[in-house]
């Protein structure tokens, strides 16, 4: 009787046996700040004043790297053209119409400035990816558009030296202010692109620059309305 009860039950004397606790390897929990984080920075639900503002304020911060110059990543890392058209916009306007006898004078130059900057940018852009550069095509455009924004400012400040000024003193305060801001603009962009370039190469590449800055200098320099 004995032998057939325990033939019925075959795992009885297994409920005294005590099994250690043994710690179970691994993270099953459910990646909710993952998930969190993504929401953060998704603006597919942004609105777009929101998103205009935010856009505002990058190309503000690029400016003041430009102005403080301390080789930042800021205008490698985020590039946009935004800043760059601004200023090419800004700077064929304020010489369109110089020293123009009919209206038919402000149209070219206009473009001419279009020109020169943008295709400008495009050979130095290539010119540094020939001998080695690491910076993309974008990223240079990027930083050679911002380095702009002190001969920008320069042609400002010469429209309103030459209605208040004119003779020897116009044209050597003009020099003193093109000059600068023509040195401050070079001195910007090879800061943020020298780290890119081969050390031996260096030279090949803000000699390209020089002249890029040295154009539009001059022609904000002989600008007269």
């Amino acid at each position: 009787m004995t032998s057939a009860e325990e033939a019925s039950r075959p795992f009885a004397g297994l409920s005294d046996v005590s099994i250690p606790d043994i710690p179970v390897e691994g993270d099953i929990s459910l990646p909710v700040a993952s998930s969190a984080r993504d929401d953060e920075f998704s603006t597919l639900d942004e609105p777009v004043k929101e998103t205009i503002l935010r856009d505002l304020r990058a190309v503000a911060n690029k400016f003041v790297h430009v102005l403080y110059p301390k080789r930042s990543s800021v205008l490698l890392r985020d590039w946009d053209l935004w800043g760059p058209l601004l200023l090419c916009v800004t700077l064929a306007l304020l010489l369109q119409g110089g020293a123009a006898d009919s209206n038919d004078q402000g149209g070219p130059q206009f473009a001419e400035v279009f020109v020169i900057i943008w295709f400008g940018s495009i050979i130095i852009t290539l010119n540094s990816k020939l001998l080695g550069g690491t910076l993309s095509f974008f990223q240079s455009l990027c930083v050679l558009g911002y380095c702009i924004m002190p001969l920008t400012v320069a042609m400002v400040v010469c429209r309103i030296v030459l209605y208040t000024a004119s003779g020897k003193v116009s044209f050597a305060v003009r020099l003193v202010v093109v000059t600068a801001s023509f040195g401050w603009s070079t001195f910007a962009s090879t800061a943020f692109l020298a780290d890119s370039q081969p050390s031996n190469r260096r030279g090949l590449v803000v000699y390209p620059v020089f002249l890029f800055y040295f154009v539009i200098g001059w022609m904000i320099l002989t600008f007269s309305p």
